[in-house]
């Protein structure tokens, strides 16, 4: 398991591998095995104990945008399978708590605590702020749909969960707080985009190295949080 000391990043490159396409695995599937075999960045997440490669792309957000830090307190949505919360974690320290919130039931990471629930529920808020008691200082959300192919549907669909996101972020943050989210390309949609510029002092988009150069995924980081009153 990754210490609480700052996580690295990938290191020297590694020989190429090629995998012959096995009878009965299919061309999609050979391609995907070489693209594994070969990102640094999965190679890297094994070597430091991360659950996932997405580990590494907090790590980069993290480092530009100053989002984690000792003693504050982090909800880590659509937590599983349990990267970012190990990073989250890592950056708050003894004294910080980390939520990791997911629709399926995931295994522990130690030092956060884990909560199985629908973002999407009614009752979703009021699990969150029982399962912390206590101020918020970031919301995560890594969460995307399956992509189907179609781009204006998987577009609607990621937007349904950032919204969702979002939602329950600027319920349970305290002023100041921060909240990151992954879009696609095409970017947040304007009317959510109007609402996180009204209650966020800064609302920027960034792609991390970490994300590979073909996806179309974006992350949104919204800083200075203005509270619920400011709205």
């Amino acid at each position: 398991m990754p210490s609480r000391k700052k996580p690295g990043r990938p290191g020297a490159r590694q020989t190429h591998v090629r995998v012959k396409t096995a009878k009965g695995r299919k061309l999609s599937s050979t391609r995907w095995l070489q693209r594994q075999l070969n990102d640094p960045y999965v190679a890297a997440a094994r070597r430091e104990g991360f659950r996932s490669r997405a580990a590494f792309k907090l790590v980069e957000l993290n480092e530009k945008f100053g989002l984690l830090a000792p003693g504050r307190t982090v909800v880590d949505l659509g937590a599983a399978p349990g990267g970012w919360t190990q990073v989250a974690v890592a950056g708050v320290g003894d004294g910080g708590r980390v939520l990791a919130v997911d629709i399926v039931e995931m295994d522990p990471v130690p030092g956060a605590t884990t909560l199985a629930c629908d973002i999407g529920a009614p009752d979703a808020v009021a699990r969150v702020r029982a399962a912390l008691d206590g101020p918020v200082d970031l919301v995560l959300s890594d969460m995307a749909p399956p992509a189907t192919g179609h781009r204006g549907t998987d577009h609607l669909r990621i937007m349904a969960l950032v919204e969702a996101a979002a939602d329950l972020a600027m319920q349970v943050l305290s002023p100041g707080g921060a909240f990151v989210a992954k879009v696609w390309q095409g970017g947040t949609e304007n009317a959510l985009l109007a609402d996180l510029k009204r209650r966020f002092g800064s609302v920027r988009h960034a792609k991390p190295a970490a994300s590979r150069a073909d996806s179309a995924e974006l992350y949104l980081i919204a800083t200075g949080f203005r509270g619920a009153d400011d709205a």
